[in-house]
């Protein structure tokens, strides 16, 4: 695949062929088997590891989908997954948030150890978990209390603490843990370690029971004592303590974070919120599908209920949001590849319209079926109560909101 310098708004010939060989799969083992999961609330690892005999749950793919030049592989990709079902597509996209925790502050070597330690392979397969809200400590991560204190003399870290909402947590793996430092930094005083597997004193605490995105596991995890290898620091000590004393000083001045200063948690959050958008893009364009052609079918006062201005309009309205979601999505992607940065929060954009997107769209799709829109007997119920999270989960709407509004304004609006 040839680099490609500006914009594209359609895929190329191999793009399209990946993009089918996904649609495939989320059509013919994911669809059938996303009510029972939904029902079971379960981890679905045989949708997992038939994911991975296929080499879609590999790393491999993932990369190959992460560095594709033009941005639009893992939009794409995600997009077609969740058009498939958002509980299973997030049981198979789950553990790329822990490795976009690597991928945004590892080492190189960092990066070549753990993250295939993350997926191992289709005849073992593994998650990952990235953990970074606490109970107390969602939106708000200054408020993060999970401590990490440094051993110098056996050169061990110490991580005491609960997080919450962990995807995989507890089930992983590998486990990416972002932990406070320099409480007197506050969100400037974080960082993120590497919990290798069977590391002593990790465990799950509650599962949590969805009202969505059931098939994909929810948990607290409880890190009690864990002691883990200095390595385990992502970026290492040096630079950690470079980025520490930068923001010390500026504390110091009195003034704005530093250069190079970005909360570890916030830096993960940064780079998949395009991603997030492409899932929620995936979930209305699918409600969309059945809507349209239950309006099409659906015969009331002797004519298909598409022909009364109510339901088409409606569709017509579904229609141009998922699009303008998905252009919104690939200009992330794009400009992220492209080394261009969000100087108007083009990630929060896109993950705030296509989050509210998905929750508006299902919710119409709902009404278009009536009755039966509101049983389970059609997907559209499921798809509602999938979409509802994304405008919650890795920042709310209203975070979103607050982020834009202090970029193109410049001021610290709370």
């Amino acid at each position: 695949m040839t680099a490609v310098t500006g914009f594209r708004m359609e895929l190329d010939d191999e793009q399209r062929g990946v993009r089918d060989w996904i649609h495939g799969f989320a059509a013919d083992v994911m669809r059938p088997a996303a009510a029972e999961w939904d029902e079971r609330e379960e981890f679905p690892w045989p949708v997992v590891q038939e994911a991975a005999k296929i080499g879609l749950y590999s790393l491999d793919f993932y990369a190959q989908q992460f560095f594709d030049p033009t941005g639009l592989g893992i939009p794409m990709a995600l997009e077609e997954l969740f058009w498939g079902d958002a509980g299973l597509g997030l049981a198979i996209a789950g553990t790329g948030l822990a490795a976009i925790g690597v991928l945004t502050n590892g080492t190189e070597e960092q990066i070549g150890t753990w993250v295939p330690q993350m997926y191992g392979d289709a005849n073992d397969v593994k998650v990952a978990a990235f953990c970074s809200s606490e109970p107390d400590a969602g939106s708000d991560v200054s408020a993060m209390r999970t401590r990490a204190v440094y051993d110098e003399a056996k050169d061990e870290w110490v991580l005491n603490g609960t997080k919450t909402w962990a995807t995989n947590g507890g089930i992983a793996n590998v486990h990416v843990v972002v932990a406070v430092v320099d409480p007197a930094l506050g969100s400037r005083g974080h960082a993120s370690f590497i919990i290798p597997p069977g590391t002593a004193g990790l465990s799950q605490g509650q599962k949590f029971k969805k009202h969505g995105i059931r098939a994909s596991h929810t948990a607290e995890v409880v890190l009690d004592g864990v002691r883990v290898p200095g390595h385990c620091l992502l970026g290492g000590k040096e630079k950690l303590d470079q980025r520490l004393a930068r923001a010390r000083e500026r504390a110091r001045a009195g003034g704005e974070r530093a250069p190079g200063s970005q909360n570890a948690a916030m830096a993960t959050f940064e780079a998949s919120r395009p991603a997030v958008g492409a899932q929620a893009v995936g979930i209305a364009r699918a409600a969309y599908e059945v809507a349209l052609d239950y309006a099409r079918t659906r015969v009331q006062f002797g004519r298909p209920i598409i022909d009364n201005q109510g339901v088409a309009f409606q569709l017509a309205d579904m229609r141009t949001r998922i699009d303008a979601a998905r252009l919104l999505v690939w200009r992330a992607s794009w400009m992220a590849t492209a080394g261009k940065p969000f100087t108007s929060a083009e990630g929060s954009m896109s993950k705030l319209f296509a989050g509210e997107t998905a929750k508006t769209v299902t919710a119409q799709a709902m009404q278009i079926l009536g009755g039966n829109g509101y049983t389970r007997e059609y997907p559209v119920e499921r798809m509602h109560r999938d979409a509802a999270i994304y405008t919650i989960f890795e920042g709310t709407s209203e975070i979103q909101r607050l982020v834009i509004a202090r970029t193109v304004s410049g001021v610290p609006i709370r």
